[in-house]
């Protein structure tokens, strides 16, 4: 081989070197710690299980997450905050737990009276639901997948009845978000509490009452045992969405293509969740049924009453927070197209 061609070929395998060098640093880290605010056993904590099945089956294993449960990298509500630093690379969360440190998260979260899950979920991924909520993100260097949606969540779990608005006034309860609100408004003691630390709080007389997830959740939770009236519907939460974070720095360090698929795999996920939850929770409804658990329905002036309290702390919301103005308009109208198709297919009842 001549000079030439041997500097011609030691210049090829550089470059292709160079390329592969490249190319490997774009495809970002092998392997990321998640640190969920759910236990895995759970379902809205598997939900984080399934997405990192999805990841690494769509990257050929390129890409692997290992979540970890609340507490074993950081606590539950410290999850946010540690991505947005950096002090962890991801997370998995209930999008409603950083409300106060990012409003808009409360419409997200828990929306009292609002669109069912479909339509929650048309408007997340097809309207301008997720660039309204990363818009939020951006200033805390986080980027967010919306990967999984639970369907309404059931009024809570009591130890007396509600049969009228007055039963509300002096009642301690564990529930979060936007109802939290509403509930203040009508005399209601209301708290946020983690998960975990829910059952405690309940059996040692701490709170009279709480709200937490689906039944299918609530079942784990253990909650029959020491409440005895589960009502509902859930006024408060007419969908929950559940995200994957990661910091942006480190999901910069993703070629284009990495990042698709990290889109694929929650998408994956989310439809997963959809398919999953609806039929279930009658299933365990039943069961609880069954042994004991009395399931009941507000009364109706009780839940009209509630969706007056409801307009006053939208107004409120919507007054004091831009961007939650824009994101509940954007939804409603959203949220419109789907009901009014509905509609017009919709075929009378025998």
């Amino acid at each position: 081989m001549g000079y030439n061609k041997k500097v011609s070929a030691v210049l090829t395998t550089g470059v292709a070197a160079l390329a592969l060098s490249t190319s490997i640093q774009a495809a970002g880290p092998g392997k990321l710690d998640v640190a969920s605010t759910f236990n895995r056993n759970i379902f809205i904590g598997e939900g984080a299980v399934r997405f990192a099945k999805e990841l690494e089956t769509v990257t050929d294993g390129k890409v692997k997450l290992d979540v970890h449960d609340p507490g074993d990298l950081v606590p539950a509500f410290e999850v946010f905050n540690s991505v947005s630093s950096g002090a962890i690379p991801a997370g998995w969360d209930w999008i409603g737990y950083w409300a106060g440190t990012v409003p808009v998260t409360n419409l997200y979260g828990a929306l009292p009276f609002g669109p069912t899950p479909e339509a929650f979920m048309s408007w997340m991924w097809a309207g301008d639901g997720t660039k309204i909520l990363q818009s939020a993100y951006d200033q805390y260097n986080v980027k967010v997948l919306p990967c999984f949606i639970s369907p309404q969540e059931t009024g809570g779990w009591y130890n007396k009845e509600i049969n009228s608005i007055e039963d509300f006034k002096g009642l301690r309860m564990r529930i979060s978000g936007l109802g939290a609100k509403v509930l203040n408004k009508f005399g209601a003691s209301t708290q946020l509490i983690p998960g975990g630390e829910i059952y405690l709080a309940l059996e040692r007389g701490r709170i009279d009452a709480t709200e937490f997830s689906v039944p299918q959740v609530d079942q784990l939770m253990g909650f029959d045992e020491i409440a005895k009236y589960y009502y509902f519907p859930g006024w408060h939460q007419s969908a929950s969405w559940f995200s994957f974070l990661i910091n942006k720095d480190v999901w910069n360090q993703y070629d284009d293509a990495t990042k698709a698929k990290f889109e694929t795999a929650c998408r994956a996920t989310l439809q997963w969740s959809m398919a999953e939850a609806p039929a279930e929770q009658m299933r365990v409804v039943h069961k609880l049924e069954a042994k004991g658990v009395q399931v009941k329905r507000f009364p109706d002036s009780v839940l009209k009453e509630l969706h007056k309290g409801w307009d006053e702390v939208r107004e409120e919301e919507m007054k004091n927070n831009p961007l939650f103005k824009q994101a509940y308009e954007s939804l409603m109208e959203h949220t419109k197209l789907v009901n009014d198709w509905y509609q017009l297919q919709a075929i009378p009842k025998e």
